[in-house]
């Protein structure tokens, strides 16, 4: 029954970690659902509350990274906070309008967006607030990877150890 769990929980771990660049998978939550999975076919026997609890924290940071990367890097090259607002929307409905791509341009479209016109800045400091946004989703999607690997890694030294 452990090898199945296993199993399971490797296409899970693979599924999360295409789910960090691809908009319709939940990346670091699949993570954790393989490893859940993983204890209910070995009873437990190997993880601790302590070991879920840990990373389910490991899933919420991923969560924030999303956000925090993105508007940081927004606010970094002067974009106002229409363009924080508009690159968080962007994040939220690009992918729905334009698939895996629109992680990127999504972001990038609404800072540029919200601080042309809410903001009523000019095309240059517009584009100067959505290449931030991008930098900020660029560095975000690797933190969340580096994160999810660490993820992964800490299962299998618990479980193989």
């Amino acid at each position: 029954m452990a090898a199945i769990g296993m199993i399971l929980a490797i296409l899970l771990f693979i599924l999360g970690l295409a789910g960090t660049v691809l908009p319709v998978l939940p990346g670091a939550p699949l993570i954790w659902l393989g490893m859940l999975i993983y204890g209910l076919f070995t009873r437990f026997a190997d993880l601790s509350v302590g070991f879920y609890v840990w990373q389910g924290v490991a899933v919420a940071v991923t969560l924030l990274i999303d956000y925090a990367a993105t508007a940081y890097g927004t606010k970094r090259y002067g974009g106002s906070s229409a363009a924080v607002y508009g690159s968080i929307a962007g994040l939220l409905i690009g992918p729905f309008i334009l698939g895996p791509i629109g992680i990127v341009i999504g972001p990038f479209a609404g800072a540029f967006i919200g601080e042309l016109v809410q903001a009523r800045r000019g095309a240059e400091a517009a584009f100067r607030a959505a290449f931030g946004t991008l930098i900020g989703v660029v560095g975000g999607t690797l933190l969340k990877l580096a994160v999810e690997i660490g993820m992964i890694v800490g299962f299998l030294w618990v479980v193989l150890s």
